[in-house]
Order: structure tokens, then C-alpha cells, then sequence
């Protein structure tokens, strides 16, 4: 998913992009009120966080004119905490407000609810097939075939390894997996995403010390090897 951030202090532009791209999303980037308008339209995208002071006009005043446009979700940053800021924000069309310094942990979980409210929930066509190569995913048979073989997987690596198959070639990030594969509310961390993908190599690849299939982004997460035939 693709998230336009906007603002025109560089080093905040900076730091909630990288950590949105390290969370596996898309981010693009605007430091004034007319490229904000700009990349809106251009781009689509599926979220804007926005800053309320901007030097040519007013962020208040973007979210006016995007919801003559858009529905597409805004979070407001602000570096005020008047309430009536807030108020403001809300009656023009924001979705949620976050006031600065703020944590980028919670930034981060306030853009995927806000993401998963709407789109409707999960993103993925749960019951959707998926091929990738001779790498072939069943959920409607619950079966795993490599080639002609087929592969016997629990069913989280079942569901890891689905989820990963309706994305070939994009990254991943353990959030995301975690949030998608084992639910927000789970109580498990990173670490088991690692495990569980050590265990799906162990029966998919040919040699697990060094996949071909299921690759690591190192710093990031996992992707699935888009590459037809490995």
C-alpha cells in the first residue's frame, strides 16, 4: 500500500518514511501544500499523513480541498495540542491526529488500523490460489504442492507461506506478517516469524541453508522469489 507523507521538516519526512518502508508499505513524499495536491492526485494513494503547518497553506486547508476529491484516510500531525485543533481537524474529514514529538510505534499502528478499516479488513483474498512457479498454494484443497510433490505444513505455515504467494517479489515486513498471518491481538513477536519460515524452508526448499524461494530482506522482512522455474 502506498502512503504520501507531507510535511516540510525533512528530517521527520525522513524517518517516517523509512520506518513505512521497513513495515513493507510504499512511501512517497511532499514538503508543500502544492505537491501534496499534486501527488495526491497522481499517485492514489491509499493514505496521506499530514502536517496541519505547512509553509504555503495550511494543512487544514489540504484536507478541505482532498475531501472534495478523495476519501482516501488523513492523519493530521501537529505540533499543537489545543483541542480544538483537533475539532477542526475531524469536522474537515481527518481520520485520526497525532501530535508531535510522537512515537513512530504508534504512528505505525494507527496507519495499519487505519489501513485495514479501509480496505474492509485483511487485505488478501484468503481463499484466492496462488501459483508461483512450480510453488503451487491450495487453500480450497488446503494443499501445498513443489513441482509434483506435495508438502505437508501446519496450518500457520500453511497460512505464512499463502500470504507470501499472493504477494511474489514484494517485501514483507515480520508487522505485517504478524498482523495478517496471526491477527493484531496475538501475543507473539518477530521471532516467531522467523521460526516459522525456517520451518517452510526446511520442506519447500532444496537446500533451507540457502533458499531460493523464500528470500530474507535483510532489516526488513521476507519476500516470496517472483522468478518463474526455481
Amino acid at each position: 500500500m502506498k502512503v504520501l507523507v507531507v510535511d516540510d521538516e525533512t528530517p521527520i519526512v525522513e524517518s517516517v518514511s523509512y520506518n513505512l518502508r521497513k513495515e513493507g508499505y510504499e512511501a512517497i513524499t511532499a514538503g508543500s501544500a502544492e505537491e501534496c495536491l499534486d501527488l495526491a492526485r497522481a499517485e492514489k494513494p491509499d493514505l496521506i499523513i499530514l502536517d496541519v503547518m505547512l509553509p504555503s497553506a495550511s494543512g487544514f486547508e489540504i484536507c478541505r480541498m482532498l475531501r472534495r476529491e478523495s476519501d482516501v484516510p488523513i492523519i493530521m500531525l501537529t505540533a499543537r495540542s489545543d483541542e480544538t485543533d483537533r475539532v477542526v481537524g475531524f469536522e474537515l474529514g481527518a481520520d485520526d491526529y497525532v501530535s508531535k514529538p510522537f512515537s513512530m510505534r504508534e504512528l505505525l499502528a494507527r496507519v495499519r488500523t487505519i489501513l485495514r478499516r479501509s480496505s474492509g479488513g485483511s487485505p488478501l483474498p484468503n481463499k484466492r490460489r496462488a501459483k508461483v512457479g512450480d510453488l503451487d498454494v491450495d487453500p480450497a484443497r488446503y494443499e501445498v504442492t513443489v513441482g509434483a510433490k506435495r508438502v505437508d505444513l501446519s496450518p500457520k505455515e500453511f497460512d505464512l507461506l499463502h500470504f507470501l504467494c499472493l504477494y511474489p517479489g514484494q517485501v514483507m515486513s515480520r508487522q505485517v506478517l504478524l498482523d495478517n498471518v496471526w491477527g493484531e491481538d496475538a501475543y507473539v513477536d518477530d521471532r516467531t516469524v522467523d521460526v516459522h519460515v525456517r520451518w517452510i524452508r526446511e520442506k519447500i526448499e532444496s537446500d533451507p541453508s540457502n533458499p531460493v524461494r523464500v528470500l530474507t530482506v535483510r532489516g526488513i522482512g521476507y519476500k516470496l522469489n517472483d522468478a518463474q522455474g526455481v
